[in-house]
């Protein structure tokens, strides 16, 4: 009988561990988010904001690499400008 008050001790203790850290993780959220609408009352855009956050968590080199992959997914789909000097010149377009 003692076992199963001492393991009712433990789990209720837990999950009061658990809804008080829940309840600082959502005022960490709420101040977060106050960082950001100060930031857009300030002209910054948000979004950006969000990535240069998320892009400085990364290493450099895993970071370096995920720019290169990007870098040639959009030159294959053509949506980077041609920088090889073998694309139409534009002064013979007009």
């Amino acid at each position: 009988m003692a076992d199963t008050s001492v393991a009712r001790d433990q789990l209720r203790s837990i999950v009061e561990r658990i809804e008080r850290l829940e309840e600082e993780k959502k005022a960490i959220a709420d101040d977060i988010r106050d960082v950001f609408a100060e930031a857009k009352a300030n002209g910054f855009d948000v979004k950006t904001l969000r990535t240069v956050v998320r892009m400085r968590k990364i290493e450099a080199a895993e970071r370096q690499e995920q720019e290169a992959m990007l870098d040639l997914y959009l030159s294959a789909l053509g949506m980077l400008p041609d920088t090889s000097g073998d694309g139409p010149d534009p002064d013979s377009l007009g």
